[in-house]
């Protein structure tokens, strides 16, 4: 009998986990692997994870994958997507090392109140409401638009339970001024930034951003990486990043794209 239904995929994930998407809804992307890569190596010794915002659970549980000791706690306010989200865990045999939460990261009680995480990651949405087009599938559009706010609300959910020494990691749009600006008004500071570009000719597009407390003396590390060349294919360093990050068997290995 298969896992999904006749409007969903099941989509190899990481190592030999898998996925459960809707075929036409929101979907895993470059940016959740890209937020899972920059986490995982922000604090490979973690026992305690935070995944905010967790959609169907792309950063969560590729970051799980490559973090053995870690449990995955997972809050996200969409009921299809948290639906979908804990049919992936059953499906991989993750119930013991997840915890999937329905709820809004707006809302402290989401989580105890002495509850502190190692490291949070977020894939907030970034197009803020009026300024794009509301997709209308539900999914769609909480995923890209600021219905229930955006990075500011991830930064403050992430600065409420992150732990002394812990790491926060977001994706966010290269060029707007608030992937600095609000994690300094929520109490963080940036520690590490890796511009993402994904064309040559285009230039950075995407950040991935990881933060501290404030008061943590850390020297700022700043990196980029570019998927593909002038020739239109991976980069070598983005291809050593992929297979690092998904990590599959030799079976589920695909071949680079061109």
């Amino acid at each position: 009998m298969s896992v999904v239904g006749p409007e969903e995929t099941l989509d190899p994930l990481v190592g030999n986990w898998d996925v459960i998407q809707l075929a036409r809804g929101h979907r895993g992307s470059t940016d959740d692997r890209l937020t899972a890569w920059r986490a995982v190596a922000a604090r490979p010794d973690t026992s305690n994870l935070l995944d905010l915002g967790a959609g169907v659970g792309t950063v969560g549980l590729t970051a799980l994958w490559h973090l053995p000791k870690a449990r995955l706690t997972a809050i996200e306010a969409q009921e299809l997507s948290h639906g979908l989200f804990r049919r992936s865990v059953t499906h991989n045999g993750l119930d013991d090392r997840v915890d999937a939460i329905l709820g809004d990261i707006r809302d402290p009680e989401c989580l105890p109140a002495d509850r502190r995480f190692d490291l949070i990651t977020g894939s907030p949405p970034y197009i803020p409401v009026g300024h794009g087009t509301v997709s209308p599938h539900p999914q769609k559009a909480h995923c890209r638009i600021e219905i229930r706010g955006g990075l500011e609300v991830y930064c403050e959910a992430a600065k409420r339970w992150l732990a002394p020494g812990g790491r926060f990691v977001f994706v966010m749009l290269a060029q707007d001024a608030r992937t600095e600006a609000f994690p300094e008004a929520a109490g963080l500071k940036i520690v590490e930034r890796t511009d993402i570009t994904f064309r040559v000719e285009q230039g950075p597009f995407i950040a991935v951003v990881v933060c501290a407390h404030a008061d943590e003396p850390v020297t700022r590390v700043t990196r980029s990486l570019t998927v593909r060349g002038e020739d239109g294919a991976w980069t070598s360093a983005y291809t050593d990043v992929v297979y690092q990050l998904r990590d599959f068997p030799p079976e589920r290995r695909p071949r680079p794209r061109n």
